[in-house]
């Protein structure tokens, strides 16, 4: 027999990578017959030698690449290549089926040598909690290594005696393990989703208060923005800063759900602005001007007007009409100081529009001297961009100075009120040419030619509703109606009834349109046309319920002439103003008082004009398709009067 070399395939027919060539520190490398010296054998005998022993296993980067391995530590291969540190040794699992079941009861007549598809693989000594998967794991007992079980001695030398780099050690890593592979609990648990986290419920409170900047604030806009107040609050600086939280709370439960909190908040406000000691400074007046619109829309006219008279007082005693007011209590901050000039624009825009609409008061701050800075763009406000304020002596001489200065909304809106002013301090005009009139027509008349292209509409430069130029224009048609509404020829004793808002001013009629006519039912129409901007008509301020009444008095005055050429359009204008009437009463206990009168003076009206359709002589003229058009369109207008009766029973008894 020849003699044996690595290179000759092992004698028990195992493959070459697992059949490596052994070291001399193994057991059973020499026997007598042989010496091993530098890895080659000299037999001394003419005795066969007998065949080395196969190596356990190959080392990992050799299985990997399936190449031979001789066993060593490190291997000669993992030497040549430089890779000593991942030269490491794992127990083969070649016929390792799972563990064994029913060892000690075998089945009758069952080959005992024969390995089950369950049995455990040939480690002596191992526990069901051992994980033969993972590398360096150390099973609970360790029996003396047999045949079938693996030796680490054999494979792996002795730790101590060796250094390795500061690599992450290969038996740390768990190698062939299925992170994928988990039992039924465990899935379970990955599988099942997390519930989602709920935010805590709002409070009425602060439901409340967010109500207040989301409904409100765009039309009142002299408290600090949000940011700006909770930051302030934060602080805990300001000891009044509480009673306009109060306020505020008060006006948001009417945009809200609130129930008797309503009532409750109201109250909590008043005590707080009346409690002894309570301090005299701007935030007091905020709290004062909010609780006065909210009592002015809940039909509370007779109350806001009493505190309007102390609020006025009040503001005029800390100076809030002379510019250093904003300079000395701004803190240094620029929003705050804007928050001061709009508190003061803001009462004397609500002090004109309560004066004008209820015809009560007689507009006491339009005589007060001042000199405020008119406040900034809306944008810039809640930005916290303020530009250096204009005066209203800039505004006035803005067409006969070179430079081309832009004015704020909010400024437009100021100067409608004054225009409002002025005409509340005319004297009572007798007859239509009466010179008071023509003076203050101008007045109306260049507050419109003069506005620049991007104020002519209600809408901003991102196409949002200017709520401020909103208010401007409505308040400019309101004083074109009630500068030439006394001087028109419309009748007004049919819609005498209509008085929610302002006393009834009789007004005899003529036998045709006059110039005062025409610009009575001009103003009318536009606001009528002001309700169909595409935004919730509770977005508005509750002034505009006054003016929508108003522009419905003209309507139906007119609506109530014997012959109308227009009617049909007519009809849809004071559908506009009813249904914009039925949306603010939602919110606004006045508007609902308005919606009833407006709606019953024109249920009057269309009665006894179907009372004239009995008589031949009203078809006069008509064809027989223009007189079945007028009866449906009746029809269908008695019917939403009725629905509109019912929905106001209900209202009327849930308040």
């Amino acid at each position: 027999m020849e003699p044996f070399s690595p290179e000759a395939p092992h004698l028990n027919g195992a493959s070459s990578s697992s059949s490596p060539a052994v070291s001399s520190d193994s057991p059973g490398a020499a026997t007598s017959s042989g010496t091993v010296r530098n890895g080659s054998i000299a037999t001394t005998t003419s005795q066969p030698s007998a065949p080395p022993p196969s190596v356990p296993a190959a080392c990992l980067p050799c299985r990997t690449k399936h190449l031979r391995c001789d066993g060593s530590h490190p291997c000669a291969r993992c030497t040549a290549t430089g890779i000593v540190s991942e030269c490491a040794y794992v127990a083969s699992r070649r016929g390792y089926k799972g563990p064994r079941r029913n060892t000690n009861n075998p089945t009758p007549g069952a080959n005992p040598n024969k390995r089950h598809a369950s049995s455990s693989p040939p480690y002596a000594g191992t526990t069901p909690d051992s994980c033969p998967m993972m590398l360096g794991h150390a099973p609970a007992t360790m029996a003396t290594p047999s045949v079938h079980a693996f030796n680490p001695s054999i494979v792996l030398p002795d730790q101590s005696q060796l250094s390795f780099p500061s690599t992450p050690s290969v038996g740390g890593i768990p190698v062939y393990r299925n992170n994928y592979m988990m039992d039924n609990s465990a899935m379970a648990l990955a599988t099942q989703a997390a519930p989602p986290v709920q935010p805590p419920a709002a409070s009425l409170p602060e439901r409340c208060f967010e109500a207040f900047y989301h409904y409100f604030h765009a039309g009142h806009p002299f408290v600090l923005p949000k940011a700006k107040l909770l930051e302030l609050l934060k602080s805990n600086s300001e000891p009044n800063l509480q009673v306009v939280m109060a306020a505020m709370r008060y006006i948001g439960s009417l945009f809200v759900d609130a129930g008797p909190a309503k009532a409750r908040f109201l109250d909590e406000a008043i005590q707080l602005c009346y409690a002894q000691g309570v301090r005299k400074d701007g935030f007091l007046i905020q709290a004062l001007l909010l609780i006065i619109i909210g009592l002015d829309g809940s039909c509370e006219q007779a109350r806001a007007r009493e505190l309007l008279a102390i609020c006025e007082r009040y503001a005029i005693e800390i100076d809030l009409n002379k510019r250093e007011f904003a300079v000395m209590h701004g803190r240094g901050d620029p929003v705050i100081e804007e928050s001061w000039r709009r508190t003061w624009w803001d009462l004397y825009v609500c002090d004109g529009m309560i004066a004008g609409v209820h015809r009560v008061t007689n507009f006491l701050l339009f005589d007060i001297m001042t000199d405020v800075g008119l406040p900034c763009e809306e944008e810039e406000y809640h930005k916290g961009c303020i530009p250096s304020p204009m005066s209203l002596e800039d505004f006035d001489d803005k067409e006969f100075q070179d430079e081309d200065r832009e004015f704020s909304s909010f400024a437009y809106r100021v100067a409608a009120a004054r225009n409002l002013g002025r005409m509340m301090r005319m004297p009572n005009v007798m007859f239509p040419d009466a010179a008071d009139v023509d003076k203050m027509e101008a007045h109306l008349s260049n507050w419109r030619m003069h506005l620049p292209d991007n104020k002519r509409d209600d809408l901003d430069k991102n196409c949002q509703l200017d709520e401020m130029m909103f208010q401007a224009h409505f308040i400019t048609h309101a004083c074109t109606i009630m500068l030439h509404q006394p001087l028109s020829q419309l009748d007004s004793s049919p819609v005498q009834a209509v008085n929610s808002c302002a006393p009834h001013r009789p007004v005899r009629s003529g036998e045709q349109y006059n110039s005062h006519t025409k610009h009575t039912v001009t103003a009318a129409c536009e606001i009528s046309k002001m309700v169909t901007q595409a935004v919730p008509v509770t977005s508005h301020t509750h002034f505009f319920t006054c003016v929508v009444t108003l522009s419905s008095i003209v309507h139906l005055s007119k609506w109530a002439l014997y012959m109308i050429e227009d009617e049909a359009d007519l009809r849809q204008q004071i559908r506009l103003n009813i249904g914009a009437l039925n949306k603010l009463s939602k919110v606004w206990k006045a508007a609902n008082t308005a919606w009833g009168q407006v709606k019953g003076v024109a249920q009057e009206i269309y009665r006894q004009k179907k009372a004239q359709q009995i008589t031949p002589a009203f078809w006069v003229g008509y064809t027989q398709e223009q007189m079945m058009t007028s009866i449906q369109a009746d029809d269908s207008i008695m019917n939403e009067f009725n629905q509109g009766l019912i929905a106001q029973v209900g209202v009327t008894q849930a308040q």
